[in-house]
């Protein structure tokens, strides 16, 4: 049930793809969510959809349909859900659809729009279906780039948070051949500004960041590679001038195991699957992904719609609970995000 704590934030959480896992793992979620940090948390979707998810899961709960933030109640055994209409309760789970899109894609729109507006203090994603909102007319690659437009930032990156440990990404979605090319002097020292601004908006005053190596043992002074003599290297020493508290390069196969012992409060890792297999090694469930960048706190699952058991009620909600546990512990610090990434 709700945590009722009038002062607690608010976090509006969407119903993702109504034809995938989103709205069971939501349900499970709001029927019994994390109790620490408190938190009230308002779904955001179609209530025939959220209905007919709780029923799925067997969440003992009433649904209760409102226009607007002010109408919640957030009553114990309750959810209350601000009900868009978009999607009948009865789209067919598990199949990509241009309706499953647009309703995914009206939800994102209305919790982004409440948290510009100060209504809620943070957003929650479920996951979507990129072949469904491109059905639906969207051009988006997903969710990060559709938030980037609806808030006019362009200086959107992903973070991921595993227990206490931050991880940032100098490069993301992109061939590994091309990544490597990407990691360059500059890039690296902008991707250090970027985790250190990230980390100090959330409360790290002064945050310890380590850089990760790309090569084997680091490189071997050249003759593993040389990514770490000509970029890496130059770029720690660059951060370092500037006044960050930055560590590296350190060999990959040691830096998270670092991090994770609380040595440092992030890591700067520089390809997709260094950051990603890490973090998900140590706690598949509980890692989640907190977009940074933009002038509102919006976390996330890091899996997709799993089509392929929508509607069996067996969809694990660990990692839903993670990403809203995330966004009560960072909520206080939702005014921080707006003045620091406000366009």
């Amino acid at each position: 049930m709700n945590n009722t704590t009038g002062t607690a934030p608010i976090l509006a959480v969407t119903l993702g793809d109504p034809a995938g896992i989103g709205p069971e793992i939501v349900a499970r979620t709001l029927a019994d969510p994390p109790a620490e940090p408190p938190a009230r948390g308002l779904a955001v979707g179609d209530a025939g959809v959220l209905e007919r998810a709780a029923g799925i899961v067997g969440a003992d709960v009433g649904i209760r349909a409102v226009r607007d933030v002010a109408e919640a109640h957030f009553e114990p055994g309750t959810i209350d859900v601000l009900d868009l209409g978009v999607a009948p309760g009865e789209v067919a789970v598990g199949e990509v659809s241009a309706v499953a899109g647009r309703a995914a894609l009206a939800a994102i729109e209305c919790a982004v729009r409440l948290a510009l507006d100060g209504a809620v203090q943070a957003v929650v994603t479920a996951p979507i279906n990129k072949e469904a909102i491109w059905a639906a007319g969207s051009t988006h690659l997903g969710h990060t780039e559709l938030l980037g437009e609806l808030t006019g930032s362009s200086r959107f990156q992903t973070m991921f948070v595993v227990d206490a440990l931050c991880i940032f990404f100098t490069t993301r979605h992109m061939a590994l051949r091309e990544a490597l090319g990407r990691i360059t002097r500059d890039a690296v020292g902008q991707a250090i500004d970027e985790a250190a601004t990230a980390l100090r908006v959330l409360g790290h005053e002064q945050p310890r960041i380590a850089v990760a190596a790309v090569n084997p043992h680091g490189g071997e002074g050249g003759r593993f590679g040389r990514e770490e003599l000509d970029a890496i290297a130059p770029a720690c020493d660059d951060a370092r001038a500037r006044g960050h508290d930055v560590h590296g390069p350190i060999p990959a196969d040691a830096v998270f195991h670092q991090g994770l012992q609380g040595r440092f409060d992030a890591v700067l890792c520089h390809f997709h699957d260094q950051g990603h297999i890490a973090a998900k090694t140590y706690d598949f469930d509980g890692t989640v992904s907190v977009t940074m960048g933009l002038p509102i706190l919006r976390t996330s699952v890091d899996h997709g719609t799993a089509f392929d058991i929508a509607g069996s009620g067996t969809a694990s909600h660990g990692a839903m609970a993670a990403a809203y546990r995330i966004a009560a512990r960072y909520a206080p610090y939702a005014k921080r995000l707006r003045a620091e990434y406000s366009v």
